[in-house]
């Protein structure tokens, strides 16, 4: 039985995330959620591309905390994408961070950016 995402494919993942957001090809899901959070992690929107690039480059297949296989979007703007979500510590932030999104052609889509806090289960 082939268990997905492998190691390689979220390597690739995260490398097409990071070239995404060095090319500014950023999109979010919802605005008002990643503002919001934003502010609870201490960080302007302005800052999100460098804050995505703190967080990607920190980020290792071992770090993926998603479903296997990866969960797809029902949201209309990505629906049937598959969604990838990883927990990392963030040098910038000072705090482990979740981090979901998926990717849409050469586009990185922002589905959650918030503090990691494991209650137990899925984020």
């Amino acid at each position: 039985m082939n268990i997905r995402p492998t190691h390689k494919e979220l390597t690739g993942k995260i490398e097409q995330a990071l070239k995404a957001v060095f090319n500014d090809w950023i999109c979010i899901l919802d605005q008002e959620i990643l503002a919001r959070d934003a502010l609870e992690l201490g960080y302007r929107i302005s800052d999100l591309s460098d804050i995505l690039i703190d967080l990607l480059t920190a980020i290792l297949p071992g770090d993926y905390i998603g479903y296997q296989p990866p969960e797809k979007s029902y949201e209309d703007k990505i629906k049937g994408i598959e969604l990838f979500a990883f927990k990392t510590y963030s040098q910038k932030l000072g705090c482990n961070v979740y981090l979901k999104f998926g990717l849409k052609g050469e586009f990185i889509w922002i589905v959650s950016l918030h503090e990691y806090e494991n209650k137990g289960g899925k984020p």
